[in-house]
């Protein structure tokens, strides 16, 4: 399935977020901007809640790179505020949370388990223009790393803001790219 570089599609689901009311969310209000859509599986789980605890303690500094995030599984909206009321480490959160009952942005980013009806454990970064850059997905016992996912989003803005340049592994802010020609052709 060749998702990146496609475009997400139509979806619309009610969020939860800490301290509003329930709102909707549609694609047409991610375009324009960063946004990171992390599925995982189940709300009142083991693995989940230490993964979005570990992104909510990214949070702010995801926001002051221009970035939402959306954290996405097939409980209802209902069920992220009641786990967000009752979980300390759920309680972090302030980004939206996304009821996905209907399964449906979960089978537009190919992520559902139709035979469980759960979200894989997934990661997609969508640019501004609504095209998918960066995809994660792991299995359901591994959990992923808010930092790193920080790191491959740096990258990617910085490709986009600087064609023709490309970030090598490990690549850090800061650090040098490469300008891919056919003189590094075989000299890397």
């Amino acid at each position: 399935m060749g998702i990146i570089g496609s475009t997400i599609k139509p979806f619309k689901a009610t969020a939860f977020q800490a301290g509003k009311d329930f709102f909707d969310v549609t694609d047409e209000d991610v375009k324009g901007n960063w946004a990171v859509f992390f599925f995982y599986p189940a709300d009142f789980t083991f693995v989940c809640p230490t993964e979005l605890e570990d992104l909510a303690e990214q949070y702010d500094a995801l926001k002051g790179m221009g970035v939402e995030v959306y954290s996405v599984s097939t409980d209802t909206h209902f069920s992220h505020k009641a786990w967000h009321d009752t979980s300390e480490k759920i309680s972090k959160i302030s980004f939206p949370m996304l009821g996905d009952q209907l399964h449906t942005i979960s089978n537009n980013f190919g992520v559902l388990r139709e035979e469980m009806g759960l979200a894989d454990r997934a990661t997609f970064l969508v640019d501004p223009d609504g095209v998918i850059q960066v995809m994660e997905i792991t299995c359901e016992g591994v959990g992923r790393n808010a930092k790193e996912l920080v790191r491959k989003i740096k990258a990617a803005q910085y490709v986009r803001e600087n064609p023709g340049q490309v970030c090598p592994a490990k690549w850090e802010e800061g650090s040098d790219t490469l300008a891919p020609s056919l003189d590094l052709v075989g000299k890397i």
